[in-house]
């Protein structure tokens, strides 16, 4: 037999002969009207507490929200500052080549290195000798 939250069909058919036996076949449909009045008032009372309770945070959410918008723009202006103030300390360029990466062509062919630079030399370099 098949297992139902962990009550085997056995135990089902053992549970609903125990109802049977303390309700009766003619009160086993008010018990279970009765049931489905009580779960409709649960449903009922806890939308009620949800809907309370978005009433009185959403003053609060909008501080919150307000708030983040705040720090995001004022992250973004220290952000560009910084920027600008270490543009100057870049002897390499490699913000320059970063962002000429950043906008290579498509084409599949592989771009060759140019020895003009100054600065360190990988072994990806080609090197003549």
């Amino acid at each position: 037999m098949s297992t139902f939250l962990f009550i085997s069909g056995g135990e089902i058919i053992i549970v609903v002969l125990v109802v049977l036996l303390l309700f009766g076949a003619k009160s086993i449909p008010d018990v279970a009207r009765m049931l489905g009045k009580g779960m409709n008032e649960f449903r009922r009372a806890s939308d009620e507490i949800k809907r309370e309770f978005r009433e009185n945070t959403s003053d609060i959410t909008d501080v919150v929200e307000e708030t983040k918008n705040e720090l995001n723009k004022e992250v973004k202006e220290v952000s560009s500052a910084i920027e600008e103030e270490t543009s100057d300390l870049d002897p390499y360029n490699l913000k320059k080549d970063s962002e000429s990466k950043s906008e290579e062509p498509s084409s599949e062919e592989e771009e060759v290195p140019s020895k003009d630079k100054d600065g360190p030399v990988s072994r990806e370099d080609s090197i003549d000798l």
